[in-house]
């Protein structure tokens, strides 16, 4: 898996993007997520995990309309006293997605080849659990509740607001690929980072995943609607 140092050039904003197939770059990608821990030794209990009661699939508020693509700059979660840049990642030579750079655990990385949050469909953010200098930018990850937001926000001026309806833990054995990255049709996003049991040479065993969904879309310029 690649951790490059450098930050990307900012590019335009494509006109297109490509599509992939999340059934066949899924379960590939998520070999890299895991990869971003290093792990802490020597704390007790690790990383929050998400509780039974977090793991309810109902959705806390309406969905809202759909926003125009826009790349995101920074992702805010009020709960985890989060405000962290975003950076585009794309995938490495073995197709995991790229982790952001280990040398700055606390920006995240946005999956560039799948929606960007606020457009309809799943958009992906992914982070730096722990290192061995202490917690990471998405640490708090598993302890999110039900109900708590996630603002992302845009390169066009807008903040897209989600919701969270559920935390949940995978195994990276067993990780359901269409279940956390297929669209449901509507403008949802997607925090991972590792978590679950971890061993010491093989690492965190599984993935943290909160799903949300967009509910208050902000700022910028006039809001559109749903194509």
């Amino acid at each position: 898996m690649s951790l490059r140092a450098a930050w990307p050039e900012r590019r335009p904003e494509p006109t297109a993007r490509r599509q992939r197939p999340w059934g066949a770059l899924a379960l590939l990608a998520l070999t890299g997520i895991f990869l971003i821990r290093t792990g802490l030794p020597d704390r007790p209990g690790g990383p929050p995990r998400p509780g039974p009661t977090r793991a309810a699939p109902a959705a806390p508020a309406p969905a809202a309309p759909p926003l125009p693509r826009s790349v995101p700059d920074r992702v805010v979660i009020p709960a985890l006293q989060v405000s962290a840049p975003v950076i585009a990642r794309g995938l490495d030579a073995h197709g995991a997605i790229e982790a952001p750079p280990s040398a700055d655990t606390r920006v995240t990385g946005w999956y560039r080849d799948a929606p960007t949050p606020g457009e309809r469909g799943t958009a992906v953010l992914v982070g730096h659990v722990d290192s061995y200098t202490g917690p990471a930018v998405f640490y708090g990850l598993g302890g999110l509740k039900r109900g708590a937001t996630v603002e992302v926000r845009r390169r066009d001026g807008r903040r897209a607001v989600f919701a969270v309806y559920s935390v949940r833990t995978f195994a990276k054995d067993r990780f359901p690929a269409e279940q956390v990255y297929g669209s449901t049709g509507r403008p949802e996003l997607r925090l991972l980072t590792c978590g679950g049991s971890y061993h010491a040479g093989s690492g965190y065993a599984g993935n943290v995943v909160v799903f949300a969904r967009l509910v208050t879309p902000r700022g910028g310029h006039p809001a559109a609607g749903a194509p």
